[in-house]
């Protein structure tokens, strides 16, 4: 199996690796996140206005199957509306190529019916609230970007992270909303490739 893990990892990566991660903890090295789900959301009101419709409306069933199977919302709004700078036509067909059947859109719309807003869905909101515990005790290195404004981690949350997180570098990349690898994709691989060489010299 795998042993000493750097997870990189974003959205809904970055559940899927912290609950790996905070299960397997002697097998990891490090965890850089950014725009991750640091625990569930406590209510609706978190949301913006515009958000909140838009997720309430993907939860809402029917509704949600025809903005995401049908008119393939996620690549064709949600991708382009989360990146400050604007995708070249080749790199929206990129992003649409593993998506042009109907069925394969499923998970798109499956992962933010999962996201554990107001208590619900109740497993998954047990599985990160269990996994945020565990990061706010692990001494493991951890690295988190930030972006302004950012749309999941935002100013609160990143002073959250650094009064409860041990082991915590910060690195401010700029102007960002959610896709950041898309607004600053060198500046993210250089200050991963720099935290790893440090950490593995600590």
């Amino acid at each position: 199996g795998l042993d000493r893990i750097t997870f990189v990892v974003h959205d809904w990566g970055s559940a899927l690796g912290f609950d790996w991660a905070m299960r397997h903890e002697s097998r990891v090295r490090g965890l850089a996140f950014m725009e991750a789900i640091l625990g569930p959301v406590p209510s609706w009101e978190q949301f913006t206005p515009q958000g909140r419709e838009i997720f309430k409306k993907l939860r809402t069933p029917g509704v949600g199957e025809t903005m995401v199977l049908d008119h393939n919302m996620f690549v064709e709004q949600l991708l382009p509306g989360s990146v400050v700078r604007s995708l070249s036509p080749a790199e929206m067909q990129h992003y649409r190529a593993p998506f042009v059947e109907r069925t394969a859109r499923k998970p798109m719309l499956a992962w933010p019916r999962e996201i554990p807003i107001a208590g619900e869905p109740a497993d998954v909101v047990t599985v990160v609230s269990r996994y945020r515990y565990a990061l706010c005790q692990s001494q493991l290195p951890k690295l988190l970007f930030t972006v302004e404004p950012g749309m999941l981690v935002r100013a609160p949350l990143v002073a959250w992270c650094r009064a409860s997180l041990p082991k915590l570098d910060v690195i401010a990349l700029g102007r960002g909303l959610h896709f950041v690898q898309e607004d600053h994709p060198h500046a993210i691989g250089e200050h991963i490739a720099a935290w790893v060489r440090r950490t593995r010299a600590g």
